[in-house]
């Protein structure tokens, strides 16, 4: 099962799912920003990095439920 077709059912039928997903989108706008200045203050710098990782933390989450309903959807 293509994993874009499962990201695509899971924004429409999973509030957790969604909710991870809009969040993944708030923090890549936020750090979009901060990329696009030519300088960074030791302040933005940090919260670039928190970002990187809180982006990351969330989509390891949003692939757990991926394979979660890869798994489920092959059992049955």
């Amino acid at each position: 099962m293509d994993e874009d077709v499962v990201k695509e059912y899971l924004r429409d039928n999973s509030e957790d799912f969604r909710e991870l997903f809009d969040q993944h989108q708030m923090y890549e706008t936020e750090l979009e920003e901060l990329t696009d200045r030519p300088y960074l203050s030791a302040e933005e710098r940090f919260r670039q990095v928190e970002l990187k990782k809180k982006k990351l933390a969330l989509k390891d989450q949003m692939q757990m439920l991926i394979n979660d309903y890869r798994s489920q959807a092959v059992s049955h």
